[in-house]
Order: C-alpha cells, then sequence, then structure tokens
C-alpha cells in the first residue's frame, strides 16, 4: 500500500458561515496569509519524512477553501526541499487551462523534480467555471481534447500543428521534454461513470476521493477495469486510489472530536457558499450529462453533517486510536483493493498540533503495520 498526502491550505482566519461566492477577499489578512502558507508547505515537506510515498496539490479559486489558486507554484517549493516523494499534481483542472501551459508546467516540475511528478488531470468542481467564465456545458469534451493535447505535446519529438474543436495552434514543440517516458504517470477523477470512462481511455490511476459507501465505490472501480479491458489492457492496484479523512490520537475520543470540530468548519465556513454556487451550476448546465449523476453530486446533497459513529461504522474514515486506524485502512483495502490511499489530515480548521499528532502516529505506528496489505 502507498499513501498520500492532501492538503487544501485552507484559509481558517474566517468565521462567517454560509456567505455566497466568491468570497469576499476583504476578509484576507496578508500577514496570516503569510504565517499559513510556511506552515502548510512545511506540513508537506513533512510528509516525507512521515513516510508519505506522494505529496499532492490541487487547484481551487476565489474562496478560503483553499489557498492554491496554481498548484504547480506550490509544486515547485516542495520539490526543493524534498527528494524523494513523489509529487501529485491533483491537479491543474484541465478545461480552464491553456492546455501547452498545463504540459509546460507540468514537464518543467518533471524535470525539476528528477522524475517525480504525478500528472493530475481534473475537470474541477462546476462553480470553478464560473471564476474563469468557461462554459460547463464543454468541460468533457474540452477535458478529453486538452489532455490528448497534453500527451502529444509530450510525446511528439517534432513541431506540430493542432486543429481541434476547441484549441488551435499553428505549432507547437514544447521546451523542457519530461523525464519520464514516455510521459509522467496520470491520475484522473473517478467520480462518476464518464469520468471513469475518460481515466480508462488514458490509462489513468482513477482518484474515488469522496466514497459515501464502499458499494458505489465499487462499482466505479468495476466500471473502470471493464472500459481498461474493452481498450485491451489490464489495471493493477495502483491504478486505484482511494481518499478519507484522517484524525489520530491516543484516545479514540480524541481524535473522533477533532474531527468532528474540523468538518464543522469545514462544511459550515470554507463549504457554504461553494455548495450554493455549485447547485445552481448543476442546475442550469449540463456539467453532468446524466441526471442521475447530477443528483449524487456532493453540491446538490443535503446540508447536513454525517454522524461521525456513522461514518466509522461504514468504515469511510480513518479516525481514533493508531490501532483502530490500522484496522480501518485494512478494511478498506479488503472491501476495494486498493493499492493507493489519500489521507486528508487538515480538515477544516484543525489545529497545527492535531496535524502534526496525526502525522506521527502515522509514521511511527500506522504506516509500518499497513504497507504490506
Amino acid at each position: 500500500m502507498k499513501f498520500s498526502y492532501t492538503h487544501h491550505m485552507p484559509y481558517t482566519h474566517v468565521d462567517e458561515a454560509g456567505q455566497d461566492w466568491p468570497v469576499p477577499n476583504k476578509q484576507f489578512d496578508p500577514a496570516k496569509g503569510v504565517a499559513l502558507y510556511r506552515e502548510y508547505i512545511d506540513n508537506k515537506v513533512f510528509a516525507e519524512e512521515v513516510g508519505f510515498d506522494w505529496i499532492g496539490c490541487n487547484e481551487h479559486h476565489m474562496s478560503p477553501y483553499g489557498l492554491m489558486p496554481n498548484p504547480n507554484l506550490t509544486a515547485a517549493a516542495i520539490i526543493e526541499r524534498t527528494r524523494t516523494a513523489g509529487i501529485l499534481q491533483s491537479g491543474n483542472i484541465v478545461p480552464l487551462v491553456n492546455p501547452i501551459r498545463i504540459a509546460e508546467e507540468y514537464a518543467m516540475l518533471d524535470v525539476q523534480s528528477g522524475g517525480r511528478l504525478i500528472a493530475g488531470f481534473m475537470r474541477g468542481i462546476p462553480h470553478e467555471y464560473v471564476a474563469y467564465n468557461v462554459s460547463p456545458d464543454d468541460s468533457y469534451p474540452r477535458m478529453r481534447e486538452a489532455c490528448e493535447l497534453i500527451l502529444k505535446c509530450w510525446t511528439e519529438p517534432e513541431p506540430f500543428g493542432w486543429e481541434g474543436e476547441h484549441y488551435r495552434y499553428r505549432a507547437v514543440s514544447i521546451w523542457p521534454r519530461p523525464v519520464q517516458q514516455p510521459h509522467p504517470k496520470l491520475l484522473m477523477s473517478g467520480s462518476s461513470p464518464d469520468s471513469v470512462r475518460l481515466a480508462a481511455a488514458f490509462r489513468a490511476t482513477i482518484g474515488l476521493l469522496r466514497i459515501t459507501d464502499f458499494e458505489s465505490a465499487r462499482e466505479m472501480r468495476d466500471l473502470y477495469i471493464a472500459h481498461a479491458r474493452e481498450d485491451g489492457w489490464e489495471p493493477e492496484a495502483e491504478h486505484f486510489m482511494v481518499g478519507m479523512p484522517c484524525s489520530i490520537a491516543d484516545t479514540a475520543e480524541e481524535a473522533m472530536e477533532t474531527l468532528r470540530s474540523g468538518t464543522r468548519y469545514f462544511l459550515g465556513v470554507l463549504g457554504g457558499g461553494i455548495r450554493t454556487a455549485q447547485r445552481l451550476v448543476l442546475q442550469k448546465t449540463r456539467y453532468y450529462r446524466e441526471e442521475a449523476h447530477r443528483e449524487r453530486f456532493p453540491g446538490l446533497a443535503a446540508r447536513r453533517e454525517t454522524p461521525l459513529e456513522e461514518l466509522m461504522e461504514k468504515g469511510l474514515v480513518v479516525c481514533g486510536t493508531p490501532d483502530m486506524a490500522v484496522e480501518q485502512i485494512r478494511r478498506a483495502k479488503a472491501e476495494l483493493g486498493h493499492g493507493l490511499m489519500n489521507l486528508n489530515i487538515k480538515i477544516g480548521n484543525t489545529p497545527q498540533s492535531a496535524v502534526l499528532r496525526t502525522m506521527q502516529a502515522l509514521r511511527d505506528h500506522v504506516f509500518p503495520a499497513v504497507r504490506d496489505v
């Protein structure tokens, strides 16, 4: 089992819940922002010492939800302070950014890191399209064409032209080229049948990062395997990443209270305006082509916090003592058979002391016990 460390880098000095999106940036205090960036980069670097195999960075806009409008800048800072961990960009929102720019910057990160990049191709969450004034209706065709163009940028040794439906370039020849050949490892979302189909077509690892139950996660996994076999290849365990929140302490009660408190802040303060914006986009656009997929999207779900006890009973979180965490990880592996696990430790406004406590427990107790599951 390999592990990936996710940290959304939230701005945690906002207290008002349920704000509209975009959130007014008058609430951002630059001095506090400086301190948060330093703390968050230190945490990501520390993840390598803890034993995380990958360190993740992602992209969000116009809210305190995350302070990474360009995750490639964060990755560049991490690369210079790490030596072995994979650099997971999960990632750039491909339909919103110039694909040539993504190809160039990802190649640059791969060279800077000596071939450690895991290239995430993400479609983004619905409201991000409003931020960049891009029609959500075109998200899938833009996504597919952009991915094809990026791969050609990485693998074509001679200048080429591109005349597609959404992108047109007279001549392309990116510098630098990636270290990994024919191209860096790819990761895509596995949150819907359409996403799974796309990921299988590109032989990308799929991220099942919003698990509501094991049954639906297995459905996406099995659909991915079926599409891959139709395309003539066989996925391995490392083609499946499962994500869960994580909180570990000396007692289960302490770990649970930490996760409860952070989740309340995440849902109420960081996620409130985003959910409202996502709901409007999903209702008025074709971001999801099938109604069933639209209704299942978390942005349209009931705005209630699922009791933590229920999540633990279902096996959907890593929370409790180190021994409990070991058993929870083993259970998830038995249920889903994945080879990668993404752990999100900084949930909402979880204190730095609690983040470090969990990371140290993973290093000293949990990871040594689950590497061979």
